[in-house]
């Protein structure tokens, strides 16, 4: 008896310490050291997203994901190279290796996830599917659109939802498809569709950006599908796609504990057992990602935590005036939930 506990009391320590062991670098990893730089793969122009303005300067709540995680590899948030991407391309550049990391609203789906060779690294924004049309017409439902033509872009679930939509209400739309999202909204805004569609906060942005006067366009109602967005990594490199989630998992753990773009360093000296495990002020966790103690210290610096990040690029006091809602923390009846960094 004493010799199989003994033997089951090493077999648990030998385990406990395979858990605890620092983590290797992966090649991704290893890469973007030696360049000095993350290679990100960001949306041509989508206000509240990524866009850049005529400084060439990028903001939006995909750029800030990979600024936080430029600033945990790097110690840098500048430290990244931005590769605009229409729909088309943004998965042949992720597969190819020709960017680190895709983060450009691009939806969570079970195709993507399955066949395109990368792993989605958790959701940055929840949203669904819905319809901008000119106010004039007076609409109030998506379902009004009977042989209705609307502008789509292709090469997204948007298309698809659009087809579906049509098919299950016997609406008869008629998509008029376009590959590049200019010449969609360009279209829609000339006249030549009744409605314009694709995700909600997508049209937000795009209401508040090119139309002339915004308040001449309403946005319907209707959600007609779930939209999850989030950033996605090549498969093949469990290191990288680790550091990935968990530096998004610490924005939101950060919001959910009070720390702070400003209050960080104070944070720092919290005699919370959780603080200081996300801030590495009493546990290091970086060595288990292959990363600093500092790791989310650096990325909360950077961009602050995930509650400032969507006031700051698409909330109710940005141009978008996007309500917080499914966005909002598990604790206050949204979806945003991260596992514990510990």
């Amino acid at each position: 008896m004493i010799r199989k506990n003994a033997m089951t009391f090493c077999a648990a320590a030998a385990l406990l310490g395979v858990a605890a062991a620092p983590a290797h670098a992966g090649k991704t990893l290893d890469a973007i050291k030696a360049r000095g730089q993350l290679v990100c793969g960001v949306n041509e122009g989508l206000a509240g997203f990524s866009a850049a303005d005529s400084q060439g300067k990028w903001a939006g709540i995909d750029v800030d994901v990979c600024k936080a995680i430029a600033a945990a590899i790097l110690g840098d948030a500048n430290k990244v190279k931005w590769v605009p991407l229409n729909a088309q391309q943004r998965f042949t550049a992720l597969q190819s290796g020709e960017i680190d990391i895709l983060s450009r609203n691009t939806t969570w789906t079970l195709t993507r996830d399955a066949s395109l060779g990368m792993n989605f690294t958790g959701v940055t924004y929840y949203d669904g599917q819905g319809f901008m049309v000119p106010a004039k017409l007076n609409l109030k439902s998506a379902k009004q659109l009977k042989g209705a033509t609307v502008c789509v872009q292709s090469g997204t679930t948007t298309e698809k939802n659009l087809t579906d939509f049509s098919r299950a209400n016997n609406l008869n739309i008629k998509p008029v498809v376009f590959e590049k999202q200019e010449a969609s909204t360009g279209a829609y805004f000339s006249g030549r569709c009744v409605a314009f569609t694709t995700d909600a906060s997508g049209l937000a942005s795009i209401r508040n950006k090119e139309a002339k006067n915004p308040a001449e366009h309403v946005i319907l109602p209707d959600l007609i599908s779930k939209e999850p967005l989030g950033p996605a990594v090549r498969r093949g490199d469990d290191e990288f796609f680790a550091i990935a989630k968990w530096v998004q998992y610490a924005l939101i753990e950060a919001e959910d504990y009070g720390i702070t773009q400003a209050n960080v360093d104070k944070m720092m000296k919290s005699e919370n057992p959780a603080i200081g495990r996300i801030l590495g002020g009493t546990e290091d966790t970086g060595k288990l990602l292959g990363l600093d103690k500092n790791w989310a210290a650096n990325a909360i610096k950077a961009v602050g935590n995930y509650g400032e990040m969507f006031e700051r690029n698409v909330g109710p006091k940005s141009p978008l005036g996007l309500p917080r809602g499914l966005n909002n923390l598990w604790s206050h009846g949204g979806l945003m939930y991260a596992p514990p960094v510990r």
